[in-house]
């Protein structure tokens, strides 16, 4: 049985990924993102390995969610073809929408970026790497990838990410357990669940490590079971469930029904400062960016500058402020940074996406330490132009592509 292990630019964990499917005794080949998509017929199961794709670019997963070879990955899995994401294929099924599997593929969750709890305070945020525990939370049966494990046995295995938290409605976390998708979660060496870190390293909704879809043939994993023999039970269950030639038909899709995700309207507020920032160098986000809208057929320009509003306590002069922050150094480096001013013309459009939790406004505003400013917040301003006055017609398709936000993690504003 042949196993295609799918790699992207950035793509990392290539030789454990190889390693581990071997060992579970099937052919391991690597294949590549620009190789000819219709080979991917020939293979019997399909491994996303971890890394960066596209250097996580826009936000993790979203533009090789958006390649060519992903629908037809897609179209082997309703075959019933088992398709693993680890890390940051993980990512890549999320905002495909092959898990959960909502109809038409929907949006129904994200990976946000990881935050460090214990006691009702945030420790940290982002890149954390360490071994954690994950506990089989479903039925042996429910899925391609359990069969060797018993329901709540846990396996010992390591944890590598920056974006591995989680972030779903509750009413679609209520249905995904009761149908039990919620594969994987993480818990301590007694296999207690606590939401407490280091036993949940990142956040995550219900402690989850790992979601499958309905049919149970695709797994979305954030924890590295390729790294270490104690993850093998995954790919011995991926070898006997080919082996028992299982082979799902198109199952219902879940009920829920995400909210249509409608961008808001920003004004900044009248006691606040606003500082839009780009780079000097070439912005290569906003290439790829540009690149992908292109390749999807939406023609437009992208750039893209970081946003920073600073709200200010009543009555305090702005201009003592201003001059106080820009000095600090505190929001951008002026030696690869420029402050630009914002001007838009008929045929350009200004998106603001921003995190719902902005852990890095809190701790800029904690590291100015001025009593003057009220709350800090840091977004992304997304420039959108075109060579046609039907701007709007064209910001509804790239909006239409998630590929500025995601609606679970994030929110999205229409600059005025």
């Amino acid at each position: 049985m042949k196993i295609a292990v799918i790699q992207f630019p950035g793509s990392n964990s290539d030789a454990e990924s190889l390693r581990a499917v071997r060992q579970a005794g099937m052919e391991a080949e690597e294949f590549l993102w620009n190789r000819d998509f219709h080979d991917l017929k020939n293979f019997d199961g399909y491994f996303i390995i971890g890394g960066f794709s596209y250097e996580d670019r826009s936000r993790s997963g979203v533009i090789a969610s958006l390649d060519p070879l992903m629908p037809y990955i897609r179209s082997e899995a309703e075959k019933g073809k088992p398709v693993l994401g680890i890390c940051n294929g993980a990512q890549i099924l999320v905002e495909t929408g092959m898990v959960p599997g909502l109809k038409s593929y929907e949006l129904g969750m994200a990976l946000a970026t990881n935050k460090r709890i214990k006691e009702g305070k945030v420790l940290g945020t982002g890149y954390y790497n360490a071994w954690v525990n994950v506990q089989l939370s479903v039925p042996s049966d429910r899925s391609a990838f359990t069969r060797h494990l018993k329901t709540d046995e846990y396996m010992h295995i390591p944890v590598a990410h920056g974006e591995g938290r989680f972030m779903i409605p509750a009413e679609l976390l209520q249905e995904m357990i009761d149908k039990n998708l919620t594969a994987f979660r993480y818990c301590d060496d007694q296999r207690k669940i606590s939401t407490e870190f280091p036993v949940n390293p990142n956040g995550a909704a219900y402690n989850l490590a790992a979601v499958t879809n309905v049919a149970g043939n695709v797994m979305a994993m954030m924890p590295h079971p390729e790294r270490t023999n104690n993850g093998q039970p995954i790919f011995t269950s991926m070898r006997d469930y080919i082996a028992d030639h299982k082979k799902s038909t198109l199952t219902p899709p879940l009920t829920y029904t995400p909210p249509r995700a409608q961008p808001l309207t920003f004004q900044l507020p009248t006691e606040a400062l606003e500082f839009p920032v780009e780079l000097m160098i070439t912005d290569n986000e906003a290439i790829t960016v540009q690149n992908t809208l292109h390749h999807l057929g939406i023609d437009a320009a992208i750039t893209r500058a970081t946003h920073w509003e600073v709200d200010l306590a009543p009555e305090t002069n702005k201009t003592i402020i201003e001059k106080t922050v820009l000095d600090s150094g505190e929001l951008f480096n002026k030696n690869k940074e420029r402050l630009i001013k914002i001007a838009k013309n008929n045929n350009e459009a200004y998106v603001l996406v921003r995190y719902r939790d902005d852990f890095e406004g809190q701790y800029k505003q904690q590291q100015l330490g001025l009593k003057e400013v009220a709350r800090i917040r840091k977004g992304t301003l997304w420039k959108i132009s075109t060579n046609h006055t039907v701007i709007p017609q064209v910001l509804e398709k790239i909006l239409a592509t998630h590929i500025l936000y995601n609606q679970f993690s994030q929110e999205c504003f229409i600059y005025q």
